[in-house]
C-alpha cells in the first residue's frame, strides 16, 4: 500500500514522464502535516516564489477506496520564469508551474518533488540550465526550511 502511495506521489509530479531516483528530492520531518504545510508554504514565499495553488489528492484515493492520510500538491512559480522558458522551449509547459507534494505518514510529514533539473534534457539550452539549477537549489532550501523548523 506504501509503495502505491509513493507511485501516486510521482506520478502526479511528474505527469506523463517517468522520474527515476535521481530525479526525485525528498524530505522527511516530524511535524505534524499541519505545521509543516504551513512552514512549507512560507518557505516557498520567503523563496520570492508565488503559491499558485494546492490541490488536495487524498480525497480521490479515499473514493478509490484507499485509506489514506493527508496529501496536497502545492503548485508555485515565478511567472517571468516560467514565461521565459516556455517561450524558448514549449515542450517544458506540461511541466510548469513547479510542484511539491506533501503528505503524512504516520507521526511524520513527507515532501516530494521531480529535481528541475529532470527537465534540462527537454531543454537542451545551457541558459535554461542556469534557471533549472536555481529552481534545484531553492526547491531543496525549501524543504530544508521545513525539515529544520522541527
Amino acid at each position: 500500500m506504501k509503495n502505491f502511495f509513493v507511485s501516486i506521489v510521482l506520478l502526479c509530479i511528474a505527469g506523463s514522464s517517468f522520474a527515476s531516483e535521481q530525479d526525485v528530492l525528498m524530505v522527511r520531518s516530524t511535524m505534524p502535516f499541519p505545521e509543516a504545510m504551513s512552514s512549507l508554504q512560507n518557505s516557498i514565499i520567503e523563496h520570492k516564489y508565488t503559491l499558485s495553488r494546492v490541490q488536495r489528492i487524498d480525497v480521490g484515493l479515499e473514493k478509490a477506496g484507499f485509506k489514506t492520510s493527508r496529501y496536497r500538491i502545492v503548485f508555485f512559480g515565478k511567472h517571468d520564469e516560467m514565461k521565459l522558458l516556455t517561450d524558448s522551449a514549449p515542450q517544458i509547459a506540461a511541466f510548469l508551474p513547479l510542484k511539491l507534494v506533501i503528505f503524512s505518514e504516520g507521526d511524520e510529514t513527507m515532501i516530494v518533488a521531480l529535481n528541475p533539473l529532470h527537465y534540462d534534457s527537454a531543454t537542451n539550452k545551457p541558459e535554461h540550465t542556469l534557471l533549472l539549477k536555481r529552481w534545484h537549489n531553492d526547491i531543496k532550501s525549501i524543504m530544508e526550511d521545513v525539515r529544520k523548523e522541527e
